[in-house]
């Protein structure tokens, strides 16, 4: 199979789509298939996993890379010929993939994952431009043979949206990596050792720091005693948090990646999340394979990732108390760490990269099989007409149309 990935974000830059695209790209090598990438302009690698990537202009917003589309999309798909389209979290570039993909006669597969509306309103560009994104996603999934989408939260976006051909397709985690017993390896009891007092409990957060990630909730911490709150990642907001959740003397460790990130979660007793715009939520996955009990949001991602009494805590997000009180009730009770933890770990383990990058293969082989012929040939034809009932969302049921199927 040749497949055609276009995605929003790539090395350098990391974010989970990012990592999404690159858990793909290693899976079709190691299956045999062909690929190649095209993502924004970069300082990143021209050739990844032996496929070639190649860059279209970009301008910097919030220190991400946004690419620019252009004429060469068109020449660079239709060069390669490939089997299907996949549209990593489709937005600008994967919009004109998708549209360069329908006129070409060639399937296409876009991977929702940024939840673009709700990152607008909450980056202060109010809810008329809310709905505003929210028209353009639904014109841009439009297009696409099939979308995938990463929780039951995002389903329910979409449908209520219009988008309609919707699967499920979830994320992997590496278990192997993210491991418990990484605990009491002689890096993590260092970085214990220099983050906190042997009889605090540590309180950390990986991820972007970014607005939409909503961490001045952490503040709600404020005045708890025996705790120590570690901060991972870097982001447009750092400065910000430093004085915000100054009354909480946090450690910000900065950005990190492979096993000192794997310490970094061994070296962490609780897990909180606080943004509510999660579609997924993949750093909550690492730390339940990595054995930590887990704080979240009730809403959007985490309601499908935690469960609530069980694995973790899900919080009201429209109350701090909520959030502080589940933080208390983790610092102050070992026991129900270690349940939890052990809990959370048992349900990633079968959730490797290989298995949900094996279901991916299966969609693209069910739109493949799809005849999807080009515009101008296809006058009259609605979008039902191409949605087949082999496709599924791994539960054996087709997928949902406008709120219709197995849900």
């Amino acid at each position: 199979m040749r497949v055609a990935i276009v995605t929003e974000s790539f090395l350098p830059t990391v974010s989970g789509v990012t990592t999404s695209v690159l858990r793909i790209l290693d899976h079709l090598a190691l299956r045999g298939h062909e690929a190649m990438v095209i993502a924004p302009a970069g300082d990143g690698p021209s050739h990844y996993a032996g496929f070639p990537v190649h860059r279209m202009p970009a301008v910097a917003y919030r220190q991400f890379p946004v690419g620019i589309p252009g004429p060469q999309m068109t020449s660079l798909i239709a060069a390669f010929a490939p089997d299907v389209v996949h549209a990593a979290s489709p937005f600008v570039l994967g919009a004109q993939a998708i549209v360069v993909a329908e006129r070409l006669g060639i399937p296409s597969v876009a991977v929702f994952q940024t939840d673009m509306a709700r990152y607008a309103a909450r980056n202060g560009f109010g809810a008329a431009s809310a709905a505003l994104v929210w028209k353009i996603v639904r014109r841009v999934h439009a297009g696409a043979t099939l979308t995938l989408v990463p929780s039951e939260a995002s389903r329910r976006d979409l449908e209520r949206a219009g988008v309609d051909r919707l699967a499920r397709w979830g994320r992997g985690v590496d278990s192997v990596r993210y491991h418990p017993n990484r605990r009491s390896s002689p890096a993590a009891l260092e970085l214990r050792d220099q983050l906190a007092l042997p009889s605090e409990v540590i309180v950390g957060y990986v991820g972007r720091l970014a607005a939409e990630k909503e961490l001045t909730r952490l503040a709600a911490l404020r005045g708890q005693r025996g705790i120590r709150l570690v901060v991972v990642g870097d982001g447009p907001d750092r400065r910000m948090l430093g004085r915000r959740l100054a009354a909480l003397d946090p450690t910000f460790l900065g950005a990190l990646h492979g096993d000192d990130l794997a310490t970094a979660y061994a070296a962490l007793d609780v897990f909180v999340h606080p943004g509510t715009l999660e579609t997924f939520g993949q750093t909550l996955q690492e730390a339940h394979a990595a054995g930590l009990p887990v704080v979240a949001p009730a809403a959007g991602g985490p309601l499908d990732l935690v469960r609530h009494g069980v694995d973790g805590f899900l919080f009201d997000p429209r109350h701090d108390h909520s959030l502080r009180r589940a933080v208390r009730t983790l610092v102050a009770d070992p026991a129900l760490r270690a349940r939890f933890g052990e809990a959370g770990r048992r349900v990633v383990l079968d959730r490797t990269w290989e298995h949900v990058c094996d279901e991916l293969l299966g969609h693209y082989a069910a739109v493949v099989g799809l005849a999807v012929s080009p515009p101008r040939q296809r006058a009259g034809v609605t979008g039902a007409a191409r949605t087949p009932a082999t496709l599924s969302d791994g539960s054996g049921a087709g997928p949902t149309r406008s709120g219709r199927g197995s849900r």
